[in-house]
């Protein structure tokens, strides 16, 4: 009887000590938890070990996110397995290939961090549990302990507002819609997207509470959205407050912000963060960027702001830290120089292009970095959520070691992923996620090879070499080049004689040859079919193609226009209709994927209503948001149209065919002498964002032929 109690106790406590980890391995694999032994071992220093107990294999570390990265990193290099956004979950061997030889990672860079405020719309404005339960298993494989958590915040706010006076329909006119929440809570504008049914703060309030209690288990920190001073714009009318008028965003006007002198700054504050720990808890992080994007600071004391800001966050947890996102001016050094050490962190948002650490060659340097301030080495890569390949592969290597050997070193503390837009591009942030583990610079081709192996679970020297054509051309981007984000697709570009980038402020250079994208895609196109099945495989490739075919269509609109330019009426048709013709192949070889597929963004963005007015109110801001994202104004002048612009199947097909086909024909009356009316686009653009036709989410036809065939019949 003494056996079975002592075997009890300590299968007991075997279950205690793999606390939440346990749970990720089945979620990964039913029955994989049996399949490992989890050790978790009180340390000072941040480390994962691989080893081997009979035939289980063991990991330890110091906390269940370092366990879990752990676990990551042996299935990648030890089983060949690659859990990505694409897939999470995989069939583990019945017996795990052994660790031969015991295996450590420590790291000094305690702090991972995640997400960007505009994440939160461009890509997750529309996730229920079961996606957010994929994600945060993501980032602790992925070592992640420090994300920002801003989902359910608008709950905060009502309650706030609700207080102070404000009836439900001027909260709700200052409150953004589901798909423009990140620039609400950056200060940017107010109540677009919106009236919010009140189901919305319900639903979102329960959403966050399932967030942050799954964060916390794992020991991930939550940076919760702090008071920075933000009050409606109608403020100082209806109560009298001293405010100041940050202008306009975009043509937005932005919310007012309340003076650190008014009395009752500190009191507006705390009642904030009263009820924001009511709902969601008490966080040791808060995240505040006042003046964000060319907010006016005129009639500012900044010191004095900067100090109230704080003053308020230490009241509600004297332990707190203010996390910053370091873009364009902000923070404002005379906001942030006369806080104390320790007190915040400061996110260098787009470190790879723009790095304010005090990189030298830096066109958005500063002298002496952040300062006393500590710091996270970040990389943005995409805007808008874009669809396209991009990164600067070798360069994020040497820069992240450059820094932390530099004098700014000492101040460094992690790295942090700080994509407007995620579920892209996966080879860039596996590789910077290991950046903390890895001691040591390595070689950019190194790392790739064990990337393939991993990712496809075989080593394949077409497919390696692929990937090498692809790592030293499209993610080859220059040291120097400020691109923001993707080399963006023609077809997704409002048209005009001279079409190049889509979004108003890319920043697009020619910096690779398209050929070598084609010669990639060629590549892994002629061994696809022994990749049949293999999810991660069909995902690149169907992503490689797109991008190929891309190429390919801007090189056939240059000669487009050049036969327009030429007057050659025969020419200009046949190569008009081939460029409306590749479009159509490009909707149907994303077909094969959902995660190209506008249907599966405005299926979740409908799947959260619970009336038909929600659901139309919701995939309004789907279809809004992809497009125009704004209206006449903001779109036009204002510059936001196409910003988050998707090569998706369904859109590609209904709204970027339309317009090119409108322009071949609108160019074609010139041809013949006509003189039709100028295209007004918005117009024709608007009706798309108002509709509410079916899209399918799921994928249409077997990957891997589709692919062969319009592979073969565009480029063979």
């Amino acid at each position: 009887m003494k056996l079975i109690h002592l075997l009890l106790f300590f299968c007991f406590s075997a279950a205690l000590q793999a606390g939440p980890v346990e749970g990720l391995l089945e979620r990964i694999d039913k029955g994989a938890s049996q399949k490992f032994v989890i050790e978790r071992i009180p340390s000072p220093v941040d480390f994962f070990e691989l080893d081997q107990k009979g035939n289980k294999v063991v990991v330890r570390g110091n906390t269940y996110v370092n366990i879990a990265a752990g676990i990551n990193w042996y299935l990648k290099y030890h089983a060949g397995i690659h859990l990505s956004w694409n897939g999470m979950q995989a069939k583990l061997p019945d017996v795990l290939p052994p660790v031969t030889r015991k295996e450590r990672h420590e790291t000094a860079m305690k702090l991972r961090y995640d997400f960007n405020y505009c994440t939160f719309s461009y890509t997750m404005a529309f996730w229920n549990w079961e996606r957010w339960e994929k994600e945060i298993d993501w980032m602790a494989l992925h070592g992640i302990n420090l994300p920002l958590a801003m989902t359910g915040v608008e709950s905060v706010w009502y309650n706030v507002l609700k207080k102070l006076g404000y009836t439900p329909h001027e909260i709700n006119e200052f409150v953004a819609g589901p798909g423009f929440m990140a620039w609400w809570l950056m200060n940017n504008l107010e109540g677009w997207g919106g009236p919010n049914p009140d189901s919305w703060y319900r639903q979102q309030t329960a959403l966050q509470k399932k967030i942050v209690k799954r964060m916390r288990e794992y020991g991930i920190e939550p940076v919760l959205p702090g008071y920075s001073g933000m009050v409606p714009h109608n403020t100082k009318e209806k109560s009298g407050l001293n405010v100041s008028d940050p202008g306009l965003w975009c043509g937005y006007r932005r919310p007012a912000f309340l003076q650190p002198t008014d009395l009752r700054f500190q009191e507006i504050a705390s009642l904030y963060y009263n009820e924001l720990e009511k709902l969601f808890g008490k966080a040791n992080y808060y995240s505040m960027d006042p003046f964000h994007e060319g907010g006016s600071v005129a009639g500012v004391d900044l010191d004095a702001a900067g100090k109230a800001i704080m003053q308020a966050m230490k009241k509600a947890n004297p332990r707190a830290v203010w996390v910053a996102q370091a873009w364009q001016a902000n923070p404002r050094p005379a906001m942030i120089e006369n806080l104390k050490a320790g007190d915040m962190l400061v996110l260098d948002l787009f470190a790879e292009s723009r790095p304010q650490w005090g990189d030298p060659e830096s066109s958005w340097r500063r002298e002496n970095g952040f300062g006393q301030h500590d710091w996270l080495y970040c990389m943005l890569l995409n805007y808008g959520g874009n669809v396209g390949l991009h990164g600067k592969m070798a360069h994020v290597i040497d820069e992240f070691y450059r820094a932390k050997e530099s004098r700014f070193g000492k101040t460094l503390r992690g790295v942090g992923m700080t994509m407007e837009g995620s579920e892209n591009n996966p080879v860039m942030y596996e590789l910077l996620t290991e950046l903390p583990w890895r001691a040591e610079r390595f070689d950019k081709d190194e790392w790739l090879a064990g990337y393939v192996r991993a990712r496809y679970g075989a080593d394949d020297e077409t497919v390696r070499q692929a990937w090498i054509i692809l790592s030293n051309s499209i993610y080859n981007c220059p040291p120097r080049s400020v691109q923001q984000g993707t080399h963006e697709s023609v077809f997704c570009a409002r048209p005009s004689e001279n079409a190049y980038q889509a979004s108003s402020w890319s920043e697009m250079s020619d910096y690779y040859d398209p050929d070598d994208v084609i010669r990639a895609a060629r590549l892994l196109v002629s061994v696809a079919g022994r990749y049949e099945g293999n999810n991660n495989f069909e995902y690149d490739l169907v992503d490689i193609v797109r991008q190929a075919i891309a190429e390919r269509g801007r090189l056939l609109y240059k000669a487009v226009m050049a036969a327009y330019a030429s007057g050659d009426k025969a020419l200009f048709e046949v190569a008009s209709q081939r460029f409306l013709d590749l479009i159509l192949l490009q909707d149907e070889l994303l077909a094969t994927r959902r995660e190209f597929r506008v249907g599966t963004w405005i299926g979740r963005a409908r799947g959260l209503g619970d009336t038909p007015e929600e659901k139309e109110l919701y995939e309004w801001n789907a279809r809004v948001q992809i497009t125009t994202w704004g209206n006449r104004l903001a779109a036009d002048n204002g510059g936001l149209r196409d910003y988050a612009h998707k090569e998706w199947n369904g859109i590609l097909k209904d709204f970027y065919y339309m317009r090119w086909k409108r322009y071949f024909d609108f160019l074609s009356l010139k041809l013949d002498g006509a003189n039709p009316p100028e295209i007004d686009f918005y117009a024709l653009e608007e009706p798309w964002t108002k509709a509410t036709d079916f899209y399918p989410s799921e994928p249409e036809s077997d990957c891997i032929p589709t692919v062969k065939r319009i592979f073969a019949e565009i480029f063979n």
